[in-house]
């Protein structure tokens, strides 16, 4: 196992760090988790040398934290650390915060979680609900009883929020971030992961397959795959790819059977930084050229349409329907619209009345093209590939 930097922390994860969303369960029922399979996956993980598990409060329904648990026992907490997260959208009063993790705790057998994380924060959660109710200082106070050992937080938000969070706070010791060759300009993106790891945190790695996504062998992009010297899967050359930089300190992959969980430590154990040569990067950028063409939308997300008068998120709503076309996976696309963007930045808040089409330097007709959106991933109607 590779193992590499953590911020300024006197200690080295493993390149490859367990996310622990996606274990398999009986009869596809989220929170019947087979604990069988679960067990001898994270064992076997454990005794290849990762050292890092990433779980949450409402993984699994709220049962993963205790499979977790379950399945470190007979010494093998001991050779790791787990990290969980906060809910903090379920954060309502000063005294959830303790509450929360008491029962976190619990779940997982241990008097202490190694890495804390403010789950999920954006802008609006910093401002409402960190600030607010004074959760710096509760988690400062679970510090120093030592229930948590290091804190830290995942972020969903804009570059603006992601500073602001950053700089908010000097006590940050890591951050959990989205990041794959697709998303650099998503979220916090490139500029975000140097600019955390200038400050000297920690920088961890979530979705870098986005949600699988990457793993896919489309016939669009094969042939720049075959054109490399290195053969290598979609898999690894998108997890090679992150493991490069040097601002990475571990990728969280969420697997579901142990041939993945084998699979993706024989890529860690063959990760370095800068592994991927000039050519190869430039070979990468194509592939997402390439994927990026395949969505019917030429949205680049620069945001010059934002902020839109009626608070219409337009580069989410674009990027998830082009992603339809893309990874050819509508019911995916219409999943993610439906639960992830807020329903007051959804395209069917959209009212036409134009004001970000003198914006928009690709000339998109957005208030045209919103109304589609909201139909085809918010109302199931047929997939429309131009106007």
């Amino acid at each position: 196992m590779q193992y590499r930097n953590f911020g300024k922390l006197d200690w080295k994860p493993s390149a490859l760090g367990f996310g622990c969303m996606r274990f398999p369960t009986v009869d596809g029922d989220a929170a019947n988790i087979d604990q069988e399979k679960t067990t001898e996956m994270l064992r076997t993980a454990v005794d290849a040398g990762v050292n890092y598990f990433d779980t949450a409060y409402p993984y699994h329904k709220e049962k993963s934290e205790a499979a977790v648990g379950k399945a470190l026992q007979d010494g093998y907490r001991e050779r790791v650390c787990i990290a969980t997260k906060s809910p903090t959208w379920l954060l309502k009063e000063s005294g959830d915060f303790d509450r929360y993790l008491d029962i976190q705790l619990e779940r997982l057998q241990t008097d202490t979680v190694d890495f804390y994380l403010l789950h999920a924060l954006n802008a609006k959660s910093w401002n409402n609900t960190i600030l607010r109710l004074d959760i710096l200082e509760q988690a400062e106070a679970a510090l120093a009883d030592g229930r948590i050992q290091h804190l830290g937080f995942s972020f969903h938000d804009n570059l603006e929020a992601f500073k602001e969070i950053v700089d908010g706070y000097d006590r940050w010791e890591f951050c959990q971030i989205q990041y794959n060759y697709m998303d650099i300009t998503f979220q916090a993106g490139t500029e975000g992961l140097r600019y955390a790891a200038d400050k000297g945190l920690g920088v961890i790695i979530m979705e870098p397959l986005l949600g699988g996504k990457l793993a896919l062998d489309l016939p669009a992009t094969r042939p720049l795959w075959d054109s490399a010297e290195q053969k290598r899967t979609p898999v690894d050359w998108a997890l090679q790819w992150i493991w490069s930089h040097p601002e990475v300190s571990l990728i969280l992959s969420g697997m579901s059977t142990l041939e993945q969980v084998q699979q993706n430590i024989e890529s860690a154990k063959n990760s370095r930084i800068g592994l991927l040569g000039k050519k190869e990067l430039a070979m990468i950028d194509k592939v997402r050229d390439v994927v990026n063409d395949l969505g019917p939308i030429p949205c680049t997300r620069c945001e010059y349409c934002l902020p839109c008068p009626n608070d219409v998120n337009i580069p989410r709503n674009f990027d998830v329907y082009n992603k339809a076309a893309m990874f050819e996976d509508l019911e995916g696309a219409r999943n993610e619209y439906t639960r992830w963007i807020p329903d007051e930045e959804k395209a069917s808040a959209c009212i036409e009345c134009d004001e970000c089409l003198p914006k928009c330097p690709q000339q998109i007709p957005i208030s045209t093209w919103l109304p589609v959106v909201a139909e085809v991933l918010g109302e199931n109607k047929p997939y429309v590939k131009s106007l």
